[in-house]
């Protein structure tokens, strides 16, 4: 794979938070695993997509996880 396609996983997931000043998911039953992408463009495609559903939810939100950064912490 050349290194401009290299694939670089991002994970996004959403849920309603306890509180809008911590990131702690009201309900882990309920958080929202929308799926994983190849790269960060359609991750935050994803993300943009189900924030905007769910705008008038001030508690809930969406993530975008560099889960690439996880899995190889030595690099970015």
């Amino acid at each position: 794979m050349s290194e401009d396609k290299k694939q670089l996983l991002h994970l996004v997931i959403g849920g309603e938070l306890e509180d809008l000043d911590d990131i702690t998911f009201r309900n882990l039953d309920e958080v929202d695993i929308v799926g994983i992408y190849p790269n960060y463009e359609t991750a935050a495609a994803a993300w943009k997509q189900k924030a905007q559903m769910t705008v008038d939810n001030a508690h809930m939100r969406y993530f975008v996880v560099h889960m690439h950064r996880l899995l190889d912490p030595g690099k970015k």
